[in-house]
């Protein structure tokens, strides 16, 4: 009888091993499994001896070894089957792709010629065959049927694969996010149906343009739902591809066009500032430096003393421009990059001002909920959103203090706020979504707000300064009157201990006519943080940008 050896420690099991003293194998089990006619030889401490060998196995481990033998004789025997089936499955899909491969996707040439449409314009092109383009939604693969929603960035619409067009291997193999163009005629649902825009496309031809990978690579391997939100920012470029953060994107657009019209009716005039400047407008402690050939310069912050100085040449400005501040905040309110909305008015007083940004507010908002593409975006991603009505309620930063204290909100120190305390982000909040409504508040310290800020003419301890503050967002806006005595600026300039020669041709504004102005700078991602019930501003970027985030 031939023999086969086991050794626990340095043996294998495996069918490149061949179970000799050289080769033994790691368990009798598998000794047994392999070669069940042969003596079983394990190797261990032989007996009264100190010395270590091979020794015939006992009887009670070689009935322990043939049950676990069993056990793997029944687990390969099932692990066969198992590659048996999936053999006759791939030969089932092989003839099958065999099958489809004989059919093709051919246009009948008979049909009248498809007019080419953007799917925003599906409801003026009922009845009629079109030509469609855009990218593989939604995907619905069914026996002798395939659903198509194609996405097109302006809008969504579901197309019918029947026939052989549903049948064809390349329609099998389609995917999500794969490209496509397809032909047919577009059709009102019947009752009871539901699709986008309560319409169909029967599609009578079809072409792939580019097909989007399958498996480990597929589209939603990359974008997880409720996905770890640093994951998602790495794959911003796709996770826009979401109906929730373009549905942002598209409201983003409607704003800045509703801004812009508001401005416009108002009669200012739009301009561009300089992003790279070599002055700082609210401390130097939140400015990105570069080098500008060899000089130190800084991405602007604002584009306020630029626009002040526009005023005399063409009378009230806005701009809509970024801005950079470096401050390390991981708020949800923060960005290090943004759009700022810039305004300076000439010839006003701080109550003008004041109703300036109210009608601002309601107008601009007015004209985005007005807007046939993004009014109903904001009814979807903010269903009890309710549009501000004026007049605000107008605060004095001193109430806000006695609001505060009566409430027992402390400051950041944990005590009582007093004359002088900045009122810091999560009081503001606790305070505006309490009160509900939109509020103006107003008159902050001088040593809280920035140094051109223009001092209360009955109280020179404050100044002609604004936030409006919004439930459920805080901040949105902040503005003031700018002081436009030439004195006066000189010495904020100084007291601030800013280069006096870096700002001549910002003092040059008080000493070439000089006049009473104002202006203020909205956060267009705040804004929209609002409108569209975002947790964060972040969701309001196309790409954000803040401390450590600076890809993709």
């Amino acid at each position: 009888m031939s023999s086969v050896y086991v050794n626990e420690q340095t043996g294998v099991d495996g069918p490149e091993v061949s179970g000799t003293e050289q080769q033994p194998f790691q368990s009798a089990a598998y000794a047994v499994f392999i070669q069940p006619e042969s003596k079983v030889l394990i190797y261990k401490q032989l007996e009264d001896s100190e010395e270590f060998g091979y020794s015939e196995i006992s009887a009670s481990a070689l009935k322990k070894a043939k049950k676990g033998a069993d056990g793997l004789k029944k687990k390969a025997e099932k692990q066969a089957k198992l590659e048996e089936d999936q053999k006759k499955k791939e030969a089932e899909n092989a003839a099958k792709l065999a099958e489809l491969d004989l059919i093709k996707i051919e246009e009948d040439t008979s049909l009248p010629l498809a007019k080419k449409i953007k799917l925003r314009t599906i409801q003026e092109n009922l009845d009629t065959r079109v030509v469609v383009q855009g990218w593989i939604h939604r995907l619905r693969l069914q026996k002798g049927v395939a659903f198509i929603t194609l996405r097109d960035g302006t809008g969504f619409i579901q197309a019918v694969l029947s026939g052989d067009l549903a049948k064809a291997r390349q329609t099998q193999e389609l995917t999500l996010e794969s490209t496509v163009i397809i032909k047919g005629v577009i059709n009102k649902l019947p009752e009871g149906k539901s699709a986008p825009g309560g319409v169909e496309l029967k599609a009578d031809y079809y072409q792939v343009v580019g097909l989007a990978p399958a498996g480990e690579e597929s589209f939603t391997n990359k974008v997880q739902e409720n996905a770890d939100p640093s994951l998602l920012l790495d794959q911003r470029h796709l996770a826009l591809r979401g109906e929730t953060l373009s549905a942002v994107m598209k409201v983003r657009a409607s704003l800045l066009k509703a801004i812009r019209r508001f401005f416009y009716e108002e009669g200012l005039l739009e301009v561009t500032p300089p992003c790279m400047v070599q002055t700082q407008v609210e401390g130097g402690s939140t400015l990105f430096k570069m080098d500008y050939y060899g000089e130190e310069a800084y991405l602007t912050q604002s584009s306020q003393l630029y626009l002040e100085t526009c005023l005399p040449a063409l009378g009230d400005v806005f701009c809509v421009q970024e801005s950079f501040r470096a401050e390390k905040s991981h708020t949800r309110r923060h960005l290090s990059e943004y759009t700022h909305i810039e305004s300076e008015l000439a010839f006003i007083e701080f109550d003008d001002l004041l109703s300036h940004l109210e009608r601002l507010i309601t107008k601009t908002v007015q004209y985005v909920l007005e807007d046939p593409i993004a009014g109903p975006l904001i009814k979807q991603l903010n269903p009890d959103f309710q549009p501000p009505q004026m007049p605000f309620k107008r605060m004095e930063y001193i109430h806000a203090l006695d609001w505060l204290n009566e409430h027992g909100i402390p400051n950041e120190d944990g005590e009582k706020f007093k004359f002088g305390d900045d009122i810091a982000e999560a009081a503001e909040r606790k305070m505006t979504d309490t009160i509900g409504v939109p509020i103006l508040l107003i008159r902050f310290p001088v040593e809280i707000k920035s140094f051109y800020m223009q001092k209360c003419s009955d109280d020179p301890r404050v100044t002609e300064s604004v936030d409006v503050l919004m439930p459920n967002v805080g901040e949105i806006t902040g503005g003031s009157m700018r002081t436009w005595d030439y004195e006066e600026l000189l010495a904020g300039i100084k007291r601030e201990k800013l280069d006096l020669e870096s700002y001549y041709w910002f003092t040059d504004q008080r000493k070439y006519g000089t006049c009473p102005h104002g202006g203020y700078g909205l956060g267009t991602e705040r804004i929209l943080a609002w409108l569209c019930d975002r947790f964060t501003v972040r969701d309001c970027s196309l790409y954000p940008r803040f401390t450590g985030r600076c890809k993709p």
